[in-house]
């Protein structure tokens, strides 16, 4: 175990050497157990090892705790969202004015309008005058 992690840690040392060197993404250092690839980008390191000649990779185990979390974050919030979806109308919703209540405000704007447009007749009697000097 000391000696992953001196390995461990001479190969992050040897990777940032890389990265500021302008290497890929992906920096891979070979271990006793397989080979360690980190992300240059991002600092997550994954163990890496060959099987049935393709190389295959998993997280580490903190990365993969934090991976968890974040898919059960996930998984809660698209549940909400599709309860929200599937329930029924807001109650919330405002209602729909009555019949009688729409005539009541069409008698109201007709008195505005009226009083207005008695108001604008009453200016251009004004304007129509001559003035007095």
């Amino acid at each position: 175990m000391k000696r992953e992690i001196l390995c461990l840690a001479a190969f992050l040392s040897a990777c940032g050497t890389a990265a500021a060197e302008g290497a890929g993404r992906y920096a891979m250092q070979k271990t006793e157990t397989g080979i360690a690839r980190l992300d240059t980008e991002t600092g997550e390191v994954s163990l890496c090892r060959e099987d049935d000649g393709q190389m295959v990779c998993r997280m580490a185990a903190d990365e993969r705790t934090a991976f968890e979390l974040e898919l059960d974050l996930l998984t809660k919030r698209v549940e909400a969202l599709e309860n929200a979806a599937s329930a029924p109308a807001n109650p919330l919703k405002p209602r729909l004015p009555t019949q009688e209540e729409i005539d009541q405000t069409m008698s109201l704007m007709e008195r505005m309008m009226r009083t207005f447009m008695g108001i604008v007749k009453d200016f251009g009697r004004e304007d129509a005058e001559p003035q007095k000097t």
